[in-house]
């Protein structure tokens, strides 16, 4: 009733491996983030895709380089 010890004829029982621990540490951290990321998302793999295109239209725009025409003009008087 309450016994803080096990069995004088039980072992205790043994600890993990501090590797195997911390590779299940790291497993579960990584879980936990790629949820939070699609939290309140439907479909994950439209976002995924929209974040593509925008990604591959500004490396565009950067290699294209400055554009000195065209774009907004305004006078002093």
């Amino acid at each position: 009733m309450g016994l803080c010890f096990p069995c004088p004829g039980e072992s205790a029982p043994a600890s993990p491996d501090p590797e195997e621990k911390r590779a299940k540490l790291a497993e579960a951290a990584e879980r936990r983030q790629r949820e939070a990321a699609s939290r309140g998302i439907l479909d994950v793999h439209s976002v995924e895709e929209k974040r593509r295109k925008k990604e591959k239209l500004e490396k565009q725009t950067a290699s294209a380089g400055p554009q000195t025409e065209g774009g907004l003009r305004w006078t002093v008087s």
